[in-house]
């Protein structure tokens, strides 16, 4: 079973080194075309899917984990990447995904640390699970894009790109995928916040209580709504819409930790 469960790394790491192994023997090798990319990319996502439906919904129950989270984060950042590859070529950003997503793929095997999710078994909780689970790991992921594009821009106003970056997209294709990629963390992220606060009650057993939690996320979803709207009504793009982009990931994280820092470092409670 173990070695089942290691199949989706191996495969990315396969993946990987088919990729750059013409770059790095210096096109002595013709790259892959990219229908052969597309198709092997789409197989291995679809492994790594299964795998990760039965390691976080084994025998109908869920548990969920630190290290699951890496590795659901890594599987829809390929996922969102092989979507847009079928219309932009995105060799560049596969080449610095793939052998993250390989190590990412192996950490939940070598650290199995899941704990049990409570009320699995109600539908309605599974799916605002899955949602805030899906939205996070975005908005993760256009930080995470965001501080790339930062690093490309960087490089080229000094005139040298390295060859991990000189393989990237350009700007304007980056940022449009910045942005759609925001888009559909945001949506999703409203779809969470709309469940949980309409439906606390059936979620979660009990009514909405109004903490830390719930007020960075609704800040963190007021700011990424300020940015798209920037971007659709002025034009905003560029470092602006990076720092918003960065902005709105740190308040969104402080959902995450901000309760227990309140609770353990400020009120000095356990």
């Amino acid at each position: 079973m173990i070695l089942i469960e290691l199949l989706p790394s191996a495969l990315y790491a396969a993946l990987a080194l088919w990729l750059t192994r013409p770059a790095m023997l210096a096109q002595a090798l013709p790259a892959p075309g990219s229908s052969t990319r597309t198709a092997a990319l789409a197989f291995a996502l679809v492994i790594h899917g299964m795998v990760l439906s039965h390691q976080l919904f084994p025998d109908g129950q869920m548990r969920f984990g630190a290290a699951d989270a890496l590795a659901v984060m890594t599987w829809l950042a390929l996922v969102f990447y092989w979507v847009e590859s079928l219309s932009s070529r995105l060799d560049g950003l596969h080449t610095l995904a793939l052998p993250v997503a390989a190590v990412c793929a192996a950490i939940p095997v070598i650290w199995p640390d899941r704990h049990a999710i409570g009320n699995a078994d109600n539908l309605l909780f599974r799916t605002h699970f899955v949602m805030a689970m899906t939205a996070y790991s975005l908005f993760t992921l256009a930080a995470l894009h965001a501080m790339l594009m930062s690093a490309v821009e960087r490089s080229l106003h000094k005139g040298r790109l390295t060859r991990l970056l000189d393989n990237m997209p350009p700007l304007l294709v980056m940022e449009g995928l910045l942005f759609r990629l925001i888009t559909v963390a945001f949506l999703l992220l409203s779809a969470t916040l709309i469940s949980g606060i309409v439906f606390s009650e059936q979620v979660f057993g009990k009514p909405l209580t109004f903490n830390h939690k719930t007020f960075f996320a609704i800040l963190s979803w007021v700011l990424f709504g300020i940015l798209l709207a920037g971007r659709h009504f002025r034009g905003w793009r560029g470092r602006l819409a990076l720092r918003w982009t960065l902005g709105g990931f740190f308040v969104l994280l402080l959902a995450y930790i901000g309760t227990r820092f309140v609770r353990e470092f400020v009120l000095g409670r356990t």
